[in-house]
């Protein structure tokens, strides 16, 4: 008989992923638990397993191709006859069937004339239509969520409601989306809005000029993970109105005590670190600060407080700076964090990092210091409403009363939302961070 191997329910508000590797081929036979296809969801990639063993009889997945949960991947041959050997021919003869329909589908009847090819449209929006290379797919091949009522309205109003972004939870179209989108056009030019996120996001992108008129040039398509922090950090820049704060810190005391234990950290299982040290400062900063473990709810008007505390830390991956989560850091000693840090980067590294380990995060912690430069304004991770950016400490010479001394001095930044926090409030978090890390025994009480 033949076993479907779909792809599994992945975390929550994740319901789709990116094939990146497909790591068997069709005659092959698998063991249980052997891993299929790899994909990629979000910012965490991770193995399909096969559930049984059997022989690859199917495979209707391709590599790039987006499937949701519950779509089959791989079909196995399960029926006890797995020797190597040819595929039965009755099989072979599908997958021309099924590459015709796919071609043919789009060969449908031309749609109704919308309100946006009533009104007149700028050059700017011609140019830009006529740039893009890529149809979209038939509306019947994506899920619209969306009121009868709703789509009532966009027809009466000759929209095309799969090309409507939805502002509601989880994607949902409103009436007053429908309205948006529908006066945008009428205004004659204003780019259609897209969701990033979840969230609305307003404005044209410009079209590339040709790089190759002046020399030789090299296309790479961008990986879900590129795509997901582009689309994450350009609405967090754009939508955020960024504050930026700066701050020193002297870390000689800090920095021997950090040596002095860092055998223990090691025989933990971690290293006791800057970025690990700073991660308990900032949960402590937050219970002072709550202002800081907020977001911001714009459609409702309120500040949301968090009551628990997850921090996140950036690391620094060959798929690109994925975020994970060290959750209740507040809770947590120094060294459990240390061990649970060196886990998570490895794990980030090693394309082994779940989503759930890269969400929910109430901060974020951003240390650049291992690879240079002497200071950075990070953007805001949404919907978060600041992040911590650490730069390289250098030894300095400080003037006292009594003489000149060298002490070790660490740049500090930070980000932060001016809706939710105020001038002052950036001030006096990054100085209490500033002096907490000056004072490591009295941050130990």
């Amino acid at each position: 008989m033949l076993k479907e191997v779909t792809l599994p329910g992945i975390s929550e508000n994740v319901d789709s992923g990116e094939v990146i590797a497909i790591l068997v081929s069709v005659g092959d036979v698998v063991e249980k638990d052997q891993p299929v296809v790899e994909l990629e969801t979000e910012k965490a990639a991770f193995e399909v397993p096969a559930p049984e063993k059997g022989r690859v009889a199917e495979i209707d997945v391709k590599q790039g191709q987006t499937v949701k949960v519950g779509e089959v991947l791989v079909k196995l041959q399960t029926d006890g006859e797995l020797a190597p050997g040819p595929r039965p021919p009755e099989k072979r003869p599908a997958e021309p069937q099924v590459i015709a329909e796919v071609v043919e589908e789009p060969a449908t009847p031309p749609p109704p004339q919308t309100l946006e090819e009533r009104a007149p449209q700028p050059p700017a929006v011609e140019e830009r239509r006529s740039q893009e290379v890529e149809p979209k797919p038939p509306a019947s091949a994506v899920p619209v969520a969306a009121a009868p009522s709703v789509r009532h309205l966009a027809r009466e109003l000759g929209l095309d409601i799969t090309e409507v972004p939805g502002s509601g939870p989880g994607g949902r179209i409103t009436p007053e989306d429908v309205k948006r989108y529908a006066r945008g056009i009428i205004s004659g030019g204003a780019a259609p809005a897209r969701v990033v996120g979840g969230v609305l996001v307003q404005g044209a992108v410009r079209p590339l000029p040709d790089l190759s008129q002046w020399g030789d040039i090299e296309r790479q398509p961008m990986s879900k993970t590129r795509r997901t922090i582009a689309d994450t950090l350009s609405y967090g820049w754009s939508h955020i109105p960024h504050v930026a704060q700066y701050d020193r810190a002297d870390i000689t005391d800090l920095e021997s005590f950090r040596k002095t234990h860092a055998p223990n950290g090691e025989r933990a299982g971690g290293k006791l670190s800057v970025t690990s040290i700073a991660v308990k400062i900032v949960a402590s900063a937050l219970k002072v600060f709550p202002q800081f473990n907020a977001s911001l709810d714009e459609q409702k008007e309120e500040v949301v407080y968090r009551k628990y505390c997850h921090i996140a830390v950036a690391v620094d991956t060959e798929r690109g700076l994925l975020v994970p989560v060290i959750r209740d850091a507040d809770r947590k000693s120094i060294s459990q964090i240390s061990v649970e840090l060196a886990q998570l980067a490895v794990k980030a590294r090693n394309k082994q990092i779940t989503a759930d380990e890269l969400m929910g995060g109430c901060f974020t912690v951003s240390n650049l210091g291992g690879l240079g430069g002497t200071s950075f304004a990070p953007v805001v991770y949404w919907p978060q409403v600041a992040i911590l950016g650490i730069a390289r400490a250098t030894w300095e010479p400080m003037f006292r009363a009594d003489g000149v001394e060298k002490r070790l001095i660490l740049p500090l930044s930070l980000s932060y939302d001016h809706r939710v926090i105020d001038g002052a409030d950036g001030a006096r978090f990054l100085h209490w961070i500033a002096q907490a890390l000056e004072q490591p025994l009295t941050m130990m009480l």
